[in-house]
């Protein structure tokens, strides 16, 4: 029995249309990876204080980990027919997460990070909801795995806020 393949591929792709909602969380966590990242090295080249060396590390690490996981979306959305957000402006824009301000404490660079991970944690649990009910277990996965990620790195944070240790 031939498959029509051409029907195949309208049946699996009818909803990955721009406007859909698993489209529009895949390239708004395009766009949030790109701000962790940079926020992320901005937070890295900024640590000062007694916590310097293992700071500086965590957001060094926390950059590289975020940065493998944009290209992730990014294919993801090619996959499914879009093209992923790009340009600097338009990444800015899309985001739901703030770009790291200036002058901060340590406490203050750390509360933010963690608040934007927050943020993307609640989204990222939403398009695996979102994709699971549309049938898209690729994308799902993709949330589910990525998840992960966040959650560690929030994990991590939310105990360095904790220990009330000489964060300023």
């Amino acid at each position: 029995m031939a498959v029509d393949t051409k029907a195949v591929a309208k049946e699996i792709s009818k909803e990955n249309q721009p406007a859909n909602q698993v489209v529009e969380i895949l390239q708004r966590q395009v766009a949030n990876g790109m701000v962790l990242y940079s926020n992320y090295k901005h937070y890295h080249w900024q640590t000062f204080g007694p916590h310097f060396r293992d700071l500086h590390k965590l957001f060094d690490e926390f950059a590289h980990e975020v940065l493998e996981t944009v290209d992730e979306f990014a294919e993801r959305l090619r996959m499914i027919g879009q093209d992923p957000v790009s340009g600097l402006r338009n990444m800015e824009a899309k985001a739901s997460v703030q770009t790291a301000g200036r002058e901060a404490s340590m406490r203050e660079m750390i509360e933010e990070a963690d608040a934007n991970l927050m943020i993307v944690i609640k989204e990222m649990r939403n398009g695996a909801h979102a994709a699971d009910e549309q049938d898209d277990p690729g994308t799902n996965d993709l949330f589910s795995a990525t998840v992960r990620i966040h959650e560690k790195h929030e994990w991590f944070l939310r105990q360095i806020l904790k220990k009330q240790d000489g964060l300023r």
